[in-house]
């Protein structure tokens, strides 16, 4: 995997521990200032402090956090040059008809929503800038049959035609890119226990390093999986993918 080196603002959702925290070590360690979020002050101050970065508290769910955030790294650090929309979180307890209508739905505001604020915040700068990029972490559960509970996989599943989505809008302009992480061992999925088929968790922040690199702009609106797909590989094939439709969720018949 190539080294590359980076410059410029990354701003991370989620930074503050697990993958979020893992890729803005991998982004700082590539060359970019960084610019973490998070509900946890301590954990966000933690990884901040460690980057020699920017510690944002607050809610992805709410516009005028997001709002904040963009405004105060940009102005304390410089032009957002990459976003990763990392944050998320994971099902909650009991059966889907059981749990609380605002639990349920409260997935989807962090998961969906707010991805959607922070693109929202970010797109204009970016336009008027003529640069950017855009990183939104995915989960394979939005195209794996399961019977686990519907909140969590429905949301990624709307997340990643966002994605998909959204880069088509933005063809040209600002290459969207949506990540499977794999399964990752954080404080969201530890349940699953040691026999899990666990991924290493340095193969994320190794992919967004790839793309926040530009290498991969051809692949703007694919699905990549940290673990299962090759990168450079992808790179390479990446006429072959567009033409053949590849790497995108989609119904056959």
């Amino acid at each position: 995997m190539p080294a590359d080196l980076l410059q410029g603002v990354a701003l991370v959702t989620g930074g503050g521990r697990g993958i979020g925290e893992s890729i803005a070590r991998e982004l700082k360690g590539a060359g970019m200032r960084v610019a973490v979020t998070g509900r946890t002050a301590a954990q966000v101050e933690a990884v901040a402090t460690a980057l020699d970065g920017l510690a944002l508290v607050g809610d992805v769910r709410r516009p005028e956090n997001v709002e904040r955030w963009v405004e105060r790294t940009e102005r304390e650090l410089g032009p957002v040059e990459l976003l990763v929309a990392n944050a998320g979180i994971g099902n909650p307890d009991g059966a889907t008809w059981a749990v609380a209508v605002e639990d349920w739905w409260r997935v989807f505001e962090v998961n969906v929503l707010g991805v959607h604020l922070c693109c929202r915040a970010l797109v204009p700068r970016m336009l008027a800038r003529g640069r950017g990029r855009i990183v939104i972490t995915g989960s394979g559960a939005s195209y794996l049959p399961g019977s686990a509970h519907t909140a969590y996989p429905a949301s990624k599943a709307a997340v990643c035609r966002y994605a998909e989505t959204l880069a088509g809008e933005l063809q040209g302009a600002i290459p969207v890119f949506v990540i499977s992480p794999g399964l990752v061992r954080t404080e969201m999925t530890a349940r699953f226990g040691d026999d899990a088929p666990w991924t290493p968790p340095e193969l994320a922040p190794r992919l967004v390093r790839v793309l926040a690199s530009g290498r991969a702009d051809a692949l703007a609106g694919r699905y990549l999986h940290a673990e299962h797909d090759d990168i450079e590989d992808l790179i390479r094939r990446a006429d072959a993918i567009l033409a053949e439709d590849l790497n995108a969720i989609r119904l056959r018949r």
